[in-house]
C-alpha cells in the first residue's frame, strides 16, 4: 500500500503528508517505509517488484489516488476514452524533480483549452498561473465534478482540486506518470481497466473507506498504509475476487467500495503466523518440556478474528479486547440485609427512633429520611438520602410507630458502597478472558450489552496411516480402528474450540497434501496424528519439510517425543504421535495451551497439586514423564503399565502425574505433582 504525495521533497525526517509505503503478507505487515520524494518512491517500488517477481510471488499494489477522471475528460483531452491514453499524455508533459514540478502550470494549460475557468482549481504558487484560479470564485467545470465512485464513497474528494484540505488533484497529476512507467516496465495489470492476470496488479485504494482515526502519537499516513496492507492481505481469495469484480472502464473505481463492512472486519483480523515461527534455536536437538512450552508461548499469537455479540450470547467466547464497566456495581449505595435504615452509628445502650411511613425496596427511587428517623428497608434497596446504616430486622422491635434496638452499631453497618464491586469506567474484564456464567453476570451487572469476542478457533483433526479403518466397520488382519480422531475431536470441543473432522488419509503423499489443503481452508489449526517422525512413511513431516515450513521438535518427554510443527498454506499444523496415549498426552501438554493462545486467550497453565504417591518408581534423568493416574484415599495411583499402547489406561485415569526432567526415586508417600484432567478442561 502506498500513500502518495503531489508535493516536493519532504526532508530526511519522517513526517505527515509525505509518501509512505508498506508491504504485508498473510496479515503480517513489515515496517512502514518513509519515501521522501517520488524519485525515491519509484526506485523503491521498482526494487520491490523486481524482488517479488524473482521470488515468483504476485503483488497487489494499492495507491491512494484516482486512476481515472470523470467520464468524458480523457476523450476531450486525448481524443480517446482510454484511461491509459490520458496516463501517457500526462507522462509526456509532467516535469518532476524532488524540489520542483510543473503541475500547476500544466493544470492552467489544460484549463485554457476549456475556456480558462476549469476543470482544475487552486493555485499553490506565489505567482499567478493563467487559467488556474486560486479559489472557486468564477470557477466553471465542463466535466462532472466527481466520478461515480466518489459520489458513492462518503467523504471522497474531487480530483480537480489541486491543493488545500483533502485535495487529491495534485496526487493524480503527479502519480499517473509514475504508474504509467511502472505498468510499462513490469507489464503490470491495472484494475479495473485490465484482467488481473499478471504478477503485478496496480489497484486504487482509499484508506478512509475502511479505517478510522489513527492511534494517538502515530503518523497517520504510516499507520494507514500498514493497516490497509495488513487488512487486504488477510482477505480470502473469494472475498478478494468479489471486491475486484467491477466494471468501470473509463473512470476507474475504489477498491472495496460497497464492501466496507467486510473490509472493516478484515482490518480487525489478527496476523497469521510466519513459516519460521516454530524454528528451534541453532544446536537444539532434544528440548525439555519447559523450554518447548516457553518457545510456544513466545512464538504463538492469536489467529482468530473478532466480532461483536450480545453478552447473552457470548458465553464460551474469548474477549477480543478489554471491557470497560458502563455502570458502577452497585450503582448506588444499598443495603445488604432486611432491616431498618438511619443515619450514623449508635453507641452502646437502647435506642428508639421514629419510623417514617413507607419502605425502601429494591428498584425503588431513593427518597429522603429526616435526621433522627428510620425507614423500613429491604435487601438490595438503594439507601435513601439520610440513611447510611442498617440494623438487622431480627435485632429490632417495632411498636407505636417507632423502633427500638440495642447498640453499639457502626456507621455504614450492613450496607454496600456505590461501586464497591466495580466502578464505572474501570476495566471489568480483560482481553483474553473466556466468558463463562460468572463473567456474563459481571458484564450484565455493569451495564455492558455487547462485547467484542474472538471467533471460535476451528481445529481440523486428521488421522493418517494405511492401517487405520473406521470404528464399526470390519478390520482386516494388520488393520486397527482409528481411536485418535474421535479422541482429538472431543478434546478440541471440550477445550472450547470448534472441531472440524477431516477424516483419515492413507500413506499417500498426494492424498495427504490435498487433505491438508482442504483443512487449511476449513480451519485455523490442523491437528494430525501419525507420520510425525522421520521414517519412510512419515508423510506429514515429509510434506511440511518439502513446503519449507516444518520443524521436528524432539521433546524430552514420555510418552511422545516427536512433535512435527509447521505451516500449511498459512495455517499452523501440529503433527502428533500416532500412538493414542502419546497423542493425548501431547495434545494436553502442548496442544491445549497452544490452541488457547491461537484462539486469543492467555497462555493456560494447568493447575496441579502436590499429593503423596501410592507407587514406586526409579526415574532416570533426561526427560519429563507423564503417568496415567488417579486419586484414591488422598494418594496418587498410577496405571499398572506405562506402555503407550494401553489405551484402557486413559479411561482408567482421572489425571496425570508429572515427574520432573531430573532423576527421581519415588516410593509410597513421596510427594508428586498430580494434574487432574479437569485442569485441562476435560
Amino acid at each position: 500500500m502506498v500513500d502518495w504525495s503531489g508535493g516536493n521533497d519532504t526532508g530526511k525526517s519522517p513526517r505527515q503528508d509525505a509518501i509512505w509505503a508498506c508491504v504485508a503478507r498473510l496479515g503480517r505487515a513489515e515496517a512502514p517505509q518513509y519515501l521522501r520524494n517520488r524519485k525515491v518512491a519509484e526506485d523503491w517500488l521498482t526494487q520491490l517488484f523486481e524482488a517479488e517477481i524473482a521470488a515468483g510471488r504476485r503483488v497487489l499494489a494499492g495507491f491512494d489516488f484516482p486512476f481515472g477522471y470523470p467520464k468524458g475528460y480523457a476523450a476531450a483531452l486525448t481524443g480517446k476514452s482510454d484511461p491509459f491514453a490520458l496516463w501517457h499524455w500526462l507522462e509526456n508533459r509532467i516535469e518532476d524533480s524532488p524540489q520542483n514540478n510543473n503541475r500547476f502550470d500544466l493544470a492552467g494549460e489544460i484549463n485554457r483549452q476549456f475556456g480558462g475557468r476549469g476543470p482544475f482549481w487552486f493555485n499553490g504558487l506565489k505567482r499567478d498561473v493563467d487559467g488556474l484560479p486560486r479559489k472557486k470564485t468564477g470557477y466553471e467545470n465542463p466535466f462532472p465534478e466527481r466520478r461515480l465512485a466518489e459520489k458513492r464513497a462518503k467523504g471522497a474528494f474531487s480530483c480537480w482540486q489541486l491543493g488545500g484540505t483533502g485535495a487529491v488533484g495534485s496526487q493524480v497529476l503527479m502519480g499517473l506518470p509514475v504508474l504509467a512507467r511502472l505498468r510499462r516496465r513490469f507489464e503490470a495489470a491495472v484494475w479495473p481497466f485490465e484482467p488481473l492476470d499478471k504478477q503485478i496488479a496496480l489497484v486504487e485504494i482509499w484508506p478512509s473507506l475502511m479505517l478510522g482515526a489513527a492511534p494517538a502519537g502515530q503518523i497517520k499516513d504510516a499507520w494507514q498504509v500498514r493497516e490497509v496492507a495488513r487488512s487486504v492481505s488477510t482477505l480470502e481469495p473469494d472475498a478478494l475476487a468479489e471486491m475486484l469484480a467491477v466494471d468501470a472502464p473509463e473512470e476507474g473505481w475504489i477498491f472495496g467500495l460497497g464492501h466496507e463492512d467486510r473490509l472493516r472486519q478484515a482490518s480487525a483480523q489478527p496476523p497469521r503466523l510466519t513459516n519460521d515461527c516454530f524454528a528451534l534455536p541453532p544446536g537444539v536437538h532434544w528440548t525439555p518440556v519447559r523450554e518447548a512450552l516457553a518457545l510456544l508461548q513466545d512464538r504463538l499469537t492469536p489467529v482468530t478474528g473478532s466480532e461483536t455479540m450480545p453478552v447473552t450470547a457470548a458465553t464460551g467466547r474469548i474477549l477480543a479486547e478489554d471491557v470497560v464497566a458502563a455502570r458502577s456495581n452497585p450503582p448506588l449505595p444499598n443495603t445488604a440485609v432486611d432491616g431498618y435504615g438511619f443515619l450514623g452509628g449508635k453507641a452502646a445502650g437502647v435506642h428508639r427512633m421514629p419510623l417514617v411511613e413507607g419502605r425502601a425496596a429494591a428498584g425503588d427511587r431513593p427518597g429522603l429520611v429526616p435526621p433522627g428517623s428510620a425507614v423500613r428497608i429491604l435487601t438490595g434497596a438503594a439507601l435513601p438520602d439520610g440513611v447510611d446504616t442498617v440494623v438487622l430486622q431480627e435485632d429490632v422491635t417495632v411498636s407505636d410507630g417507632q423502633i427500638a434496638f440495642h447498640g453499639p452499631i457502626k456507621a455504614g453497618a450492613n450496607t454496600r458502597r456505590a461501586g464497591e464491586d466495580v466502578v464505572q469506567g474501570d476495566v471489568a474484564l480483560t482481553q483474553g478472558t473466556r466468558v463463562g456464567p460468572a463473567q456474563a453476570a459481571l458484564l450484565a451487572a455493569t451495564g455492558v450489552g455487547e462485547v467484542s469476542v474472538r471467533k471460535p478457533l476451528r481445529v481440523a483433526v486428521l488421522s493418517t496411516g494405511a492401517e487405520l479403518v473406521e470404528a464399526g466397520t470390519t478390520a482386516a488382519l494388520g488393520q486397527i480402528f482409528d481411536a485418535n480422531r474421535p479422541m482429538l475431536l472431543e478434546m478440541a470441543r471440550r477445550f472450547g474450540h470448534e472441531p472440524v473432522d477431516m477424516g483419515r488419509v492413507p500413506d499417500d503423499r498426494n492424498a495427504l497434501a490435498a487433505r491438508l489443503e482442504a483443512a487449511s481452508k476449513a480451519a485455523d489449526l490442523i491437528l494430525t496424528s501419525g507420520g510425525a517422525s522421520a521414517g519412510d512413511e512419515d508423510h506429514v513431516s515429509a510434506l511440511l519439510t518439502e513446503a519449507g515450513a516444518m520443524t521436528l521438535w524432539r521433546i524430552a518427554v514420555k510418552p511422545g517425543r516427536p512433535l512435527a510443527l509447521g505451516m500449511w498454506s498459512g495455517v499452523p499444523v501440529f503433527g502428533l504421535p500416532g500412538n493414542p496415549v502419546a497423542a493425548m498426552t501431547c495434545a494436553l501438554i502442548f496442544g491445549r495451551p497452544a490452541m488457547a493462545r491461537l484462539a486469543g486467550s492467555a497462555w493456560e497453565e494447568p493447575q496441579g497439586f502436590e499429593v503423596p504417591a501410592a507407587f514406586t518408581k526409579h526415574k532416570k534423568h533426561g526427560r519429563t514423564e507423564y503417568l496415567r493416574a488417579r486419586i484414591r484415599d488422598g494418594q496418587a495411583e498410577v496405571f499398572a503399565s506405562e506402555g503407550s499402547g494401553r489405551i484402557s489406561g486413559l479411561s482408567w485415569a482421572d489425571g496425570l502425574v508429572e515427574l520432573p526432567h531430573g532423576a527421581a526415586e519415588i516410593v509410597p508417600g513421596t510427594m508428586v505433582r498430580y494434574i487432574p484432567f479437569a485442569s485441562f478442561g476435560l
